[in-house]
């Protein structure tokens, strides 16, 4: 019996390698495609799944309050208990009010903060603060309404506007801190070292170059945390504390949306129930419209700064 050669024993080894090779790739890719069309169907089906929520929670809350929506919920006050009717022209009216007090303690404090981790401070302390703003984000909010209540509201011996505004401010600073930041680290650095290069102090190159180049992220940072603190009760309840009339001072108890829904929906009249769905609807409908107004304003401003 003629034993093979050499040379055709390397040559079926050589072949049988390369199959096993070929079969282990084919294996191996078959696998990727299987895992990667699973993950794809795995987050469609959150993605899908998140929009069912929201759905679900908009179209509950229209069955339960459409009927009370008319011209007289946002013209006129809060009827008296046990009476039907009135609306919450005041409570709207009210969180618009501290909307804007909450821009202008919240604003600048965290724009500020933000550009001063970006562009001025040092690694150690840019992290202790990073890390001191992630903690406040994550403080509940009632804490920052206990917080306000023995900052603003006992000095003054009073409930007012500006004790709610200050609450929502504060709550602000740290997410506007965080996104400040972010988008003004994406601002290429060589339009700082062009500003710098023609002699130009570095607070006005951060001042008209830096900011500006960043504004359209910056805006949506500050849409994002404007429609997070819209629609908080716990700060207010501590602060604000509601009122059933026109507020006439910013230094007396204010109604807002939030707080109105809060003490219609504990109350036991179906009419007050009715309402509170409705308040809901409009304060749902007010986030929806922030975070709506933001995303136009950056698309437009992508647009125009892309020369289209």
């Amino acid at each position: 019996m003629k034993l093979p050669s050499s040379s055709v024993i390397a040559s079926e080894a050589k072949q049988s390698f390369k199959d096993l090779i070929r079969s282990s790739f084919e294996q191996t890719r078959f696998q990727r495609a299987l895992w990667d069309h699973a993950m794809v169907y795995v987050l469609t089906l959150c993605a899908v799944f998140m929009l069912f929520i929201l759905f679900t929670i908009l179209i509950h809350l229209f069955i339960q309050g459409f009927t009370s929506l008319n011209l007289d919920f946002f013209t006129q006050l809060p009827k008296p208990v046990g009476e039907k009717g009135g609306g919450m022209a005041n409570a709207i009216a009210g969180t618009f009010t501290l909307l804007g007090l909450a821009v202008c303690v919240g604003v600048p404090i965290g724009l500020g903060a933000g550009v001063y981790l970006s562009e001025y401070a040092n690694q150690n302390f840019a992290q202790v603060v990073r890390f001191m703003a992630d903690v406040m984000n994550g403080i509940p909010s009632i804490v920052y309404g206990i917080f306000a209540y023995i900052v603003c509201v006992l000095p003054l011996k009073s409930f007012s506007a500006l004790s709610g505004g200050f609450a929502l401010g504060i709550m602000m600073i740290p997410m506007i801190t965080r996104t400040s930041e972010q988008f003004v680290r994406m601002v290429p650095s060589q339009l700082r070292e062009a500003g710098l290069a023609l002699g130009v102090p570095k607070w006005r190159v951060t001042v008209d170059i830096v900011i500006p180049s960043a504004l359209a992220g910056i805006t949506t940072g500050i849409m994002v945390a404007l429609a997070r603190v819209a629609g908080e009760t716990a700060p207010l309840l501590f602060t604000a504390f509601g009122n059933h009339y026109w507020q006439r001072s910013l230094t007396e108890p204010i109604a807002a949306l939030p707080l109105q829904v809060f003490t219609y929906a504990i109350a036991p009249f179906d009419d007050w129930h009715r309402q509170a769905w409705a308040g809901a609807i409009v304060l749902i409908l007010m986030v929806l419209l922030i975070n709506g107004w933001a995303q136009f304003y950056v698309m437009r401003r992508n647009r125009w700064s892309s020369g289209k």
